[in-house]
């Protein structure tokens, strides 16, 4: 892991920059800047206290005192650099750009709200001791404040200039960091130290990574702590050996590979100490990227396009040209990733965002140019990491905030996670028999749900030696249960609807989609009173600025115990997408599961190759391949409960069901029912 030596030397050029600056947020504090109007005061003295504050913790971090941190410590400490983006506390922000609007004008607002929010990301680099992103942030906030020092001759637009050039001149550093701890073990010294290192029967370990701490977090670095050292680690085991398994079921080598980013929620380090050690056994090193769970939604809703204050074609040509440099820099090293290992989590009160008017969107052109960023930043990413060599584990389980009933259903969760892929696999392939005889697949929904959806099928030239969907057991996409496959696009068409869904941590309400050509032409939900307010959370949160998107993925969910898990906790509005998606039929919108490995052929259990790798769109790849790919790919399951029919129907025109009135009719499949029966 990264040492202290090469720690001191990246700091060595910004030691002098930061106490000069130092200096002068002290003076800014202790004379509660005077010098500027008062009404805006409060907010530098705010941000200069804080940045003074990430100074002290900085240097004791640099001095080993975090190690010891009480919990009491911590819990102070938290509070410190957290309370203000928490409920009730945010209301009050500066970080809330509606707050940051009242109270400094929505011109100056918005602008002086989205660099309180950068400096709160700061903290993790903090509490590694590096003092790069504090100095430069200092210099920013003490520039801004100069500017306040003559109001009469401000304007809005300077302000925009100042951070415009910020961002602009330090892309260099961003995406250097962004790339590097993606690729090198050594970046991530301090998750690692608290990993391996750190008493993990205390939770006060939990705030030495200047991520925002709640109880989800700590009730389950408790829980975790009390489990059997047996059930920790055969919950890493399934976690690890899923990853394996996905590299040998697809004819990838995983020996070439040296470095596995495993991404999980705090709390969950007594399993992922065990997972290390895992991993390091196949010869696999690991970059480490915790998160938090209860970080504000809300707060992270609110500022997911500030970007829009800087994002132009001069700023995207900077950014690309920076990651072309820096990954050419890295060809040796990147080729090494694997890819990722994940945990996700459910149990939280589900989300549904407040739209507020001063928060920043992209405009029209800033939304072509988000996805073309996206989409170039994606293809440089492939380029050095060659998806046909790369795999990844995603696994699931609920948080303490789920309720009362948190342990039995974190039991049952391991038991879904665990289930005889074997048997699903045999059931499956009866399923995928039948399929692979249809020309078309009609889809109907019942109890309100009016989904009326025809998918087209990828016809097959030998049913002996090929199918069109892969049966998916246990092991890249942790639990079991579908079967999918890439539609064709031609002949796909109707309608979809759900009642309720949420789609990457948002909640949508009856939304519907139609498809023609196999691509969605109209779209609506009612989540808010207004129409124009709910298309533009569609295109925002579904569409992802993309005037349209191809339906990538067909499937059918066979985890009806998982369903009935769900039905029996009253839990469905809280499961994960990872789960949700094999408790009934879903359809994906965007790119295919196979994006960016279609010409690597992969099979099925018993030997057939999967062919229905492509689409119309993604063959655009071959000839133009910004043409081909859309950076995104969205669930959308239909429950059980509103699924009335799943038909196959074949060129001669007969006939077959798969599911009927919410039931799987296909011979040898009958095991699948009996979790429905039993709810």
């Amino acid at each position: 892991m990264e040492n202290k030596e090469m720690q001191n030397s990246r700091n060595e050029e910004y030691w002098e920059r930061l106490e000069l600056m130092m200096e002068r947020l002290e003076e800014i504090r202790s004379e509660h800047a005077g010098s500027i109007e008062e009404g805006y005061q409060d907010y530098f003295v705010q941000m200069a206290d804080l940045l003074l504050n990430l100074y002290a913790l900085t240097q004791a971090a640099l001095e080993g005192k975090l190690s010891a941190m009480s919990e009491k410590d911590g819990i102070r400490l938290n509070r410190r650099l957290f309370l203000d983006l928490q409920e009730p506390d945010y209301k009050d922000s500066y970080a809330n750009p509606s707050f940051a609007a009242e109270k400094l004008g929505e011109e100056f607002g918005q602008i002086l709200s989205v660099v309180d929010a950068k400096i709160h990301g700061i903290y993790p680099y903090c509490m590694e001791g590096d003092i790069r992103f504090l100095c430069i942030y200092a210099e920013l906030l003490v520039e801004l404040f100069n500017c306040f020092e003559n109001p009469k001759e401000l304007r809005g637009q300077e302000l925009k200039d100042i951070l415009y050039s910020f961002m602009h001149d330090y892309t260099e550093i961003f995406n250097e960091e962004a790339i590097t701890r993606l690729l090198d073990p050594a970046k991530g010294h301090l998750a690692f130290d608290i990993v391996m290192e750190a008493d993990l029967s205390e939770p006060s370990y939990l705030y030495r990574y200047g991520l925002c701490i709640g109880e989800d977090e700590k009730k389950t670095a408790v829980f975790l702590w009390k489990l059997p050292q047996e059930e920790i680690q055969s919950m890493a085991d399934v976690f690890t050996e899923g990853y394996r398994i996905g590299f040998a079921a697809n004819g990838k080598d995983i020996s070439l590979k040296s470095v596995v980013e495993i991404r999980y929620p705090m709390g969950f380090e007594r399993m992922i100490r065990a997972a290390v050690s895992n991993f390091e056994k196949i010869g696999l090193k690991p970059v480490l990227k915790p998160y938090s769970v209860t970080l504000n939604r809300q707060y992270s809703y609110d500022h997911k396009e500030d970007d829009s204050l800087w994002l132009d074609k001069a700023f995207v040509e900077r950014s690309l040209e920076v990651d072309r440099l820096v990954w050419e820099q890295q060809k040796k090293q990147a080729p090494l990733y694997g890819g990722p290992a994940v945990i996700d989590v459910f149990g939280q009160t589900p989300f549904a965002p407040q739209q507020k008017k001063e928060r920043l969107q992209y405009k029209e052109k800033q939304q072509k140019l988000s996805v073309h960023l996206r989409s170039e930043k994606s293809s440089l990413i492939n380029r050095y990491i060659h998806g046909e060599e790369r795999s990844f584990t995603i696994i699931a389980f609920p948080l303490p905030s789920i309720g009362e009933q948190f342990e039995t259903i974190f039991e049952e969760t391991l038991r879904i996670n665990t289930l005889d892929y074997t048997l699903y696999r045999d059931m499956q392939q009866k399923i995928i028999e039948v399929m692979d005889s249809a020309d078309r697949v009609h889809i109907t929904g019942k109890n309100g749900n009016c989904t009326d959806l025809y998918v087209k099928i990828y016809p097959l030239t030998d049913s002996k030696k090929e199918t069109a969907f892969e049966n998916c057991v246990a092991d890249v996409n942790i639990p079991v249960g579908e079967v999918f496959t890439t539609p064709v696009l031609k002949g796909t068409e109707g309608t979809l609807f759900v009642s309720q869904v949420y789609l990457n941590d948002l909640r949508f309400e009856n939304l519907k989609l139609e498809f023609e050509e196999g691509r969605v032409v109209r779209y609506s939900c009612t989540n808010f009173t207004s129409e124009e307010e709910n298309r533009r959370y569609i295109e925002d949160n579904v569409l992802f600025h993309h005037k349209t998107l191809p339906m990538g993925e067909f499937a059918i969910g066979t985890n009806t115990t998982a369903y009935r898990m769900a039905r029996q906790y009253d839990i469905s509005d809280k499961l994960p997408i990872l789960i949700a998606e094999k408790t009934g039929p879903h359809f994906a919108v965007g790119d295919t599961c196979y994006t960016y490995d279609e010409d690597h052929m992969t099979y099925n259990p018993d030997g057939r190759a999967i062919v229905a790798r492509d689409n119309e769109i993604s063959l655009l790849r071959k000839t133009d391949v910004s043409q081909a790919y859309f950076n995104c790919h969205t669930d959308i399951t239909i429950p059980y409960d509103e699924l009335d029919r799943i038909t196959v129907i074949r060129k001669d025109g007969t006939t077959e069901d798969i599911i009927a009135d919410g039931r799987f009719v296909v011979p040898g499949t009958e095991p699948l029912n009996e979790p429905l029966e039993d709810m």
